[in-house]
């Protein structure tokens, strides 16, 4: 079972920063995929960032140019850099892994229990 393990959230003004950390109970040089996501009431899930275990990234477009997913594997922490906040980059954000288990050819999806961002003057 693998644990995910998000902070760094918190109330921020429009136009300033801040970090997500996202601490995993595994090596995180294994894992497939990790990617951020963020939800808001009423709305789906949205993938925000994404970084493939070859360091390949993917971002949403509301938030290119901003927003920067990086890992560190040595503290086996995926964080999320999030810069020029806005209002609707206001919501709950979950860190995601997904890991393909070759041998077996079994897949599972693992959630973080989230951190809240509100992004407000």
């Amino acid at each position: 079972q693998v644990q995910l393990v998000e902070s760094g959230g918190g109330l921020v003004q429009p136009g300033g920063s801040l970090t997500l950390s996202c601490a995993a109970s595994i090596n995180i040089a294994t894992i497939n995929t990790m990617a951020w996501y963020r939800q808001t009431p009423g709305s789906q899930r949205e993938s925000v960032a994404r970084m493939t275990r070859l360091g390949g990234t993917d971002y949403a477009d509301s938030v290119k140019g901003r927003f920067t997913i990086s890992r560190d594997n040595a503290k086996n922490t995926l964080y999320l850099q999030m810069n020029s906040l806005r209002p609707e980059d206001t919501g709950v954000y979950y860190c995601y892994a997904f890991i393909l288990t070759t041998m077996t050819m079994t897949a599972a999806n693992y959630w973080g229990q989230g951190t809240q961002v509100t992004v407000s003057p």
